[in-house]
């Protein structure tokens, strides 16, 4: 009798054990997912001509030039934001002025884009009807990029999410979330449309640019 009421004893104890595990586990995810959910919100999309990106602040607009494949520059505009040990930063060459077609300035871009470390992923990639590349990059200096790059109307986009050696969390996803953010405006309404609505909702903001 003794030896029985220890063994249920034992088991209730082992049970409110397991369920003051799973309370605190289940708190623990509700918290997680709180912030994912902050850290979220605190994204917006902004729109520039011919495309949008997410920024976790305003970016900043500069006016700089391109070097292209055949030894000559183009204008290009920087759109980038730093925050936490982070840069975001989208590149956009106008080509219409030069001779470089698609291929050559496709791989022009991505030898230099190898130059700046060691290359782990490069494969094809889509944005809407946009086929262009996604690469990770471990730089030299210990930092870890992932990339997109496209050619679409005679200009070269070039999406990078950087993620710092000062980070403080290597392992951050904020730099593929950026990467993966780039959609183009499509000049089809209605593919516009579809493609919005496989979106999630998303705060946005319209620049003219």
């Amino acid at each position: 009798m003794a030896r029985a009421v220890t063994h249920a004893v034992e088991v209730l104890a082992a049970a409110a054990q397991t369920s003051l595990r799973l309370v605190a586990f289940a708190a623990m995810s509700a918290a997680l997912l709180f912030c994912s959910d902050a850290q979220a919100q605190a994204w917006r999309e902004y729109r520039y001509a011919g495309f949008a990106v997410r920024f976790p602040v305003a970016p900043v607009i500069e006016s700089r030039t391109y070097a292209t494949a055949e030894g000559t520059t183009v204008d290009a505009r920087i759109y980038s934001a730093r925050q936490d040990g982070a840069l975001y930063r989208v590149t956009v060459a106008d080509l219409s002025g030069s001779r470089v077609n698609e291929d050559q300035a496709m791989s022009e871009a991505i030898g230099q884009i190898a130059a700046s470390g060691e290359v782990v992923v490069d494969v094809p990639h889509r944005v809407n009807r946009v086929f262009g590349r996604q690469l990770s990059i471990v730089g030299h200096d210990g930092s870890r990029s992932a990339i997109a790059l496209f050619y679409r109307n005679r200009r070269l986009f070039l999406v990078e999410g950087t993620i710092l050696p000062t980070h403080g969390d290597f392992m951050s996803s904020d730099g593929v979330r950026f990467q993966q953010s780039l959609r183009f405006i499509l000049n089809n309404a209605r593919g516009d449309f579809l493609c919005e609505l496989r979106r999630a909702p998303r705060n946005l903001v319209d620049v003219a640019r």
